[in-house]
């Protein structure tokens, strides 16, 4: 059986294990700990079965395995045994007795999703070698990326602990020079492994990784619910803070 094949079967009985879960719970959150964990154990699947040279395997296993670790236990933090989020309890709502039909194929999809986006380490896992720069690239890009990462999710939960910041909106560190910083440093993280494919069959096609995590984040899971959600909890703050907060590269606030 072929490793793909592999990965597209557990990652549907991983969602479907996650979607009865939520029947009983009622805390559809737990889908973006699926996602995240998903993503890093298929990449490092390929990774390990690949016949490709050792260190592109080994380097990039190490990066995508420290960042599904680390992502999906700060999400799991966050949602397991609290209050479902906001989007999913709005989707509850709006579904209302067919929510469970619309979370079926919701969590299947961020099966494939999940499956699409370790595609990347399926590429690197037959790399020939040779091209060690655009590896040493990919490297660097990808630890700044998840030190960025793990600073800004950091310094926003010190920020949320102080009982006297209820309503206010974090500027703290890289929150004074971007609204986003995690998801722009979540983003950058993905330029890292066309960087080290660079030189293996296909490797042209996983610059479309960055790309859709791009459209992802700026349209779709990311932004727009964000700060739709920071509106209505911090009002006039958070407009301030529109004014003078770049949305997503970070940059010089303005006055």
């Amino acid at each position: 059986m072929s490793a793909l094949l592999i990965t597209a079967l557990g990652l549907v009985l991983v969602c479907l294990f996650g979607w009865w879960r939520q029947t009983v719970t009622r805390n559809a959150g737990h889908v973006d700990v699926i996602w995240t964990l998903g993503v890093g154990a298929s990449a490092v699947f390929y990774l390990a079965v690949g016949s490709g040279d050792g260190w592109h395997r080994l380097l990039a296993a190490v990066l995508v395995g420290f960042w599904s670790l680390r992502l999906g236990a700060h999400i799991w933090r966050r949602v397991h045994g609290a209050e479902e989020e906001g989007r999913y309890r709005a989707i509850r709502q709006h579904y209302g007795a067919r929510v469970n039909l619309f979370h079926f194929f919701f969590f299947l999809s961020q099966g494939l999703l999940a499956w699409l986006f370790a595609l990347p380490h399926f590429v690197i896992a037959s790399h020939p070698g040779g091209h060690q720069l655009a590896l040493i690239a990919g490297v660097v890009v990808g630890v700044v990326a998840l030190a960025g990462e793990a600073i800004a999710d950091r310094q926003l939960e010190r920020f949320r602990q102080q009982p006297g910041n209820r309503g206010k909106t974090c500027r703290d560190g890289l929150w004074r020079y971007s609204r986003h910083p995690n998801y722009f440093f979540e983003w950058l993280h993905w330029f890292s492994y066309p960087l080290i494919a660079w030189g293996a069959p296909y490797a042209g096609w996983l610059w479309l990784a960055p790309l859709l995590m791009f459209l992802f984040l700026w349209f779709v899971t990311g932004i727009p619910y964000t700060e739709r959600q920071a509106l209505k909890s911090r009002g006039d703050d958070y407009r301030q803070y529109q004014r003078s907060t770049s949305p997503f590269i970070p940059w010089r606030p303005r006055s």
